[in-house]
């Protein structure tokens, strides 16, 4: 709707520069308003409406002209050239922005393909668990993040991941990249959570280690939060490591809680930092209990006063909904919470305990 009205504006602005070159004294002259109506067609109009903007802007212009009788006029013929000028301008600027937003176009395609390169789509049903996921790009530009959620069955239950490099751009893909591999590659046979932590630590290491001599490279100062997941199939709990991530929020029977960890992890990575190994926390998690994993990008998102998204708030008027509608509702409400204006990435990976039959 903004659009269209916008579209108008540049046949209003010749319209306004008409009326005044008719009904005002000839000492006031439309030139302003008929350039504008040039230069604004240029931004918001096609190239057959910027240059119908154009010849009709000058088209009044000798009309005009003819209805004062000022065709021998030198510095009304002076005015005329200006116009003309500046519609020749406003058709270059229209190829030109045009061409930019083509190029962006294909640059926001590319980005979009590389992403889901790295981030495949989680499977719908993975033993007694249900997952739907989430993700948003920040709209303000064509950003590759570093977000990241995967699920994998394993012989000790369902694990999750999800995670959030530190960073945008190639390097946090990169980085991100590693890390799925990584995951994907050991949550297989790591015999439990602290030792999948550490299999990931090591790999995380080692990939930054190889980058020690490129010049004002941050990838050794590269760090990924992430929260490890684990849903075994014959016990009602779920286990979970966190490595410097917000906690995931417990949705059982209308009740939202935060599963705190009792001694947080630092971010991968970092891991020299670790020194009494990585701790797990044990939550209840029964049939028709959900489990939101989240990145950093849905808290920190602010409206325009500034204040953060109260997402626990949020969730538990939607807690009754099935999994795919809670995060249906999730992503409207982040959208106008920011206004349409996301500043970071958003990732959210929500698991649901179906019965055992």
């Amino acid at each position: 709707m903004r659009g269209r009205l916008l579209s108008v504006l540049p046949a209003l602005l010749l319209l306004i520069g008409l009326l005044i070159g008719l009904f005002t004294p000839r000492d006031v002259r439309p030139d302003a308003f008929l350039a504008t109506a040039m230069v604004s067609g240029s931004a918001l109009l096609p190239l057959w409406g910027t240059v119908l903007i154009g010849v009709g802007a000058c088209a009044i212009f000798v009309g005009l002209m003819v209805d004062f009788d000022a065709l021998r006029d030198a510095t009304a013929y002076s005015e005329l050239a200006t116009l003309v000028a500046i519609a020749a301008f406003a058709v270059f600027f229209n190829r030109l922005l045009r061409r930019r937003a083509n190029e962006l176009v294909q640059v926001r395609s590319v980005a979009e393909s590389a992403q889901l390169a790295v981030l495949h789509p989680v499977p719908r049903h993975l033993g007694h668990v249900t997952l739907d996921s989430l993700y948003l790009a920040a709209a303000a530009e064509a950003r590759i993040g570093g977000d990241l959620y995967e699920a994998i069955r394993t012989p000790h239950g369902v694990r999750l991941l999800i995670g959030d490099v530190r960073g945008k751009g190639l390097l946090a893909m990169q980085t991100a990249a590693t890390l799925l591999s990584a995951f994907r590659e050991a949550a297989h046979d790591a015999p439990d959570l602290p030792h999948l932590a550490c299999r990931l630590e090591t790999s995380m290491s080692r990939s930054a280690s190889q980058y020690p001599e490129v010049p004002g490279s941050e990838i050794a100062e590269r760090f990924i939060t992430a929260l490890l997941a684990e849903i075994p199939d014959d016990e009602p709990v779920v286990r979970t490591v966190t490595c410097g991530h917000p906690p995931p929020l417990l949705l059982h029977r209308g009740e939202v809680r935060e599963l705190q960890p009792a001694a947080p992890s630092p971010p991968l990575n970092l891991g020299n930092l670790v020194s009494d190994g990585y701790h797990v926390d044990l939550a209840p998690f029964h049939s028709g209990d959900q489990l939101l994993l989240y990145t950093d990008g849905v808290t920190e998102t602010r409206d325009r006063s500034g204040a953060f998204y109260p997402l626990t708030e949020r969730i538990r008027s939607w807690s009754g909904e099935a999994s795919h509608q809670l995060l249906e509702h999730l992503h409207r409400d982040l959208i106008a919470y920011s206004g349409g204006e996301l500043d970071d990435d958003v990732a959210a990976l929500l698991a649901r305990r179906r019965p055992i039959l």
